[in-house]
């Protein structure tokens, strides 16, 4: 056997008289891939009491809507009787349902109760 100049590193191991051993191919292990949570509408109800001021300030104010899109969704609540004003995960619409039920009084509703506005959810699908 004559060694070449590339050194003992670049021959074969059936050169040193043991068997060549093949590394094995690696089987891809699967990952479970990550389960999204269920979606969620969060919908505003329409009522007669509550102003579109009250009803946009509200929704700025827990939502971060800007002024014309929230006046664009007060719009639609008093035209279709309820708007989507979310779709996000459970805990986040009931958080979003309860933020709405206890927004602060409408100082506008004189003479009346302390009132605020109706929302629900429903699965998003």
């Amino acid at each position: 056997m004559i060694l070449t100049a590339y050194g003992c590193a670049d021959l074969p191991a059936s050169a040193f008289g043991a068997p060549q051993v093949l590394p094995q191919p690696v089987e891809a292990q699967s990952q479970p891939s990550p389960q999204l949570e269920p979606r969620y509408h969060v919908i505003l109800h329409d009522d007669d009491k509550h102003s579109y001021t009250y009803v946009v300030e509200m929704l700025a104010e827990i939502f971060g809507y800007d002024r014309k899109a929230a006046f664009k969704l007060a719009c639609e609540v008093n035209d279709a009787g309820r708007a989507i004003v979310a779709t996000c995960h459970k805990e986040l619409a009931e958080l979003r349902v309860d933020q709405i039920e206890h927004f602060e009084h409408d100082p506008r509703l004189l003479g009346e109760g302390p009132e605020t506005m109706r929302a629900s959810m429903e699965p998003a699908e």
